[in-house]
C-alpha cells in the first residue's frame, strides 16, 4: 500500500466528514435522527446519503489533481463502510449503548442538559467527543480499504 495514497484519501474523507457532518447535515436531520423508528431512521437516511456524497465530491478532485489511481470498487467499499458505520452511530442509541458497554457512559452524557431542562445547548458534550472520535476510526478504515486499490 502507497502511504501518500492513504494520506490523501485520509485527507480528503476527513474534510469531507467535517465539512458533511456540519455545514451539509440540515438542522432537522441533526436533531430527528436519534428518534425512534422510521422518523428518526430516515433523517439519519438523509444525512448519511448526503454525507457520503460530499465525500465522494471531495475525494474526487482530491483524486484526480493528484494523479491517484483509485479503483471503484475500493472507492464504493470504502465509502459504503463508512456509510454504514456512521448511520450506526448517528442513531443515538447504538453509540450510547457502546459507551455505556465500555465503561464511557459517564463520559458520553457529560456537558448533556439535565433532566427536564435545557440548561447546556451546546457541543461540546462526551456525546459529541464520543462519536466524531467513532467516526474518526471508520475514516481510518474507509481510507485503508480505498488505498489498497
Amino acid at each position: 500500500m502507497d502511504a501518500a495514497l492513504f494520506a490523501a484519501v485520509f485527507i480528503a474523507l476527513w474534510v469531507g466528514h467535517s465539512v458533511g457532518d456540519h455545514w451539509v447535515q440540515t438542522s432537522h436531520q441533526s436533531c430527528a435522527k436519534g428518534l425512534p423508528g422510521w422518523p428518526g431512521s430516515l433523517a439519519a437516511a438523509r444525512h448519511v446519503a448526503t454525507l457520503t456524497v460530499t465525500k465522494a465530491l471531495l475525494l474526487m478532485p482530491v483524486a484526480w489533481l493528484l494523479g491517484l489511481e483509485l479503483s471503484a470498487a475500493s472507492v464504493t467499499a470504502g465509502l459504503a463502510v463508512d456509510a454504514l458505520s456512521h448511520g450506526w452511530a448517528d442513531r443515538r442509541s447504538t453509540l450510547a449503548r457502546l459507551a455505556e458497554a465500555t465503561g464511557k457512559g459517564e463520559f458520553y452524557r457529560l456537558g448533556a442538559p439535565r433532566a427536564g431542562r435545557d440548561d447546556n445547548p451546546h457541543i461540546g458534550t462526551g456525546a459529541y467527543a464520543l462519536d466524531q472520535s467513532f467516526h474518526h476510526l471508520w475514516l481510518l478504515v474507509a481510507a485503508l480499504i480505498i488505498a489498497t486499490v
